[in-house]
């Protein structure tokens, strides 16, 4: 068999995959809904049918002789890897729970918030491209913070310096929409209905988090804490196994403060 006669096999064996998991996929959401099926009963099936197709297509690798991890990476593309990537990276720099110092737990606290608040950049970047002089939709189009090679509205150029120079105006758009400790200006934001709702939503949930919040302590079941250390508190247990039947009553009268 030729190699193009391989190659129109394997692109006929994956559209008629694809068919297949779309027309199961499409008859277990339907079932689910006559049955009244929870979210977590469906998961629980997509998984199972998963990993079906999955042993079915390690079965079927091992048959022709093939690599199935070879041919699982036939199915990515490189945007779907760099951001496969990007997703073990940033699962590895946050795999770190231990503590280093408060400007780590910071800068974990603040990414954590992140994820949940989900800021709005396209809303941001709009702002940005006012503030810069910019084309509306530059920021978005380039994807990062200042696009290479494309210049400001709002600024000049020093033909004694030879370089860009921002204008007052610039400036003074800079310093309020780039505030710090030194700004006057405060209390002019208006924010969104929804963007209120988020961070109203977040406090919200820390409050409720930590009112459930209980740390299992090692002396909870044991009562009082008569030890100072690991050793000591297992020198404690072997003293009491002898002795506890004749000091109960001691202890008991200086508890109660009626010991002579």
């Amino acid at each position: 068999m030729a190699m193009e006669e391989r190659k129109a096999k394997m692109a006929q064996l994956r559209a008629k995959m694809r068919t297949s998991a779309n027309a199961n996929r499409k008859s277990l959401v339907e079932e689910s809904a006559k049955a009244k099926m929870t979210a977590r009963d469906t998961a629980r099936l997509e998984r199972q049918k998963k990993l079906a197709e999955m042993l079915q297509s390690q079965a079927e690798a091992e048959e022709k002789g093939e690599d199935i991890e070879r041919s699982k990476n036939w199915e990515w593309t490189i945007e779907d890897n760099e951001n496969w990537e990007k997703k073990k990276a940033r699962k590895a720099r946050r795999a770190d729970y231990e503590f280093h110092d408060d400007a780590h737990a910071a800068r974990r606290r603040y990414k954590k918030d992140l994820d949940l608040l989900k800021p709005d950049l396209e809303v941001y970047n709009r702002q940005k491209e006012q503030v810069l002089g910019l084309v509306s939709g530059t920021l978005a189009q380039s994807g990062s913070s200042i696009p290479s090679g494309s210049s400001f509205a709002l600024t000049t150029f020093d033909v004694a310096g030879g370089q860009m120079v921002p204008t007052t105006e610039q400036r003074m758009a800079m310093d309020n929409f780039y505030r710090d400790a030194n700004t006057l200006l405060y209390a002019d934001n208006k924010p969104t209905d929804d963007a209120i709702d988020r961070v109203v939503g977040k406090i919200n949930r820390d409050i409720d988090k930590k009112a459930k919040f209980s740390r299992k302590r090692l002396n909870e079941e044991e009562g009082d804490i008569t030890y100072i250390n690991e050793r000591n508190r297992v020198f404690n247990k072997k003293i009491a196994r002898y002795y506890d039947k004749y000091t109960t009553e001691i202890r008991a009268s200086f508890e109660r403060g009626t010991a002579l």
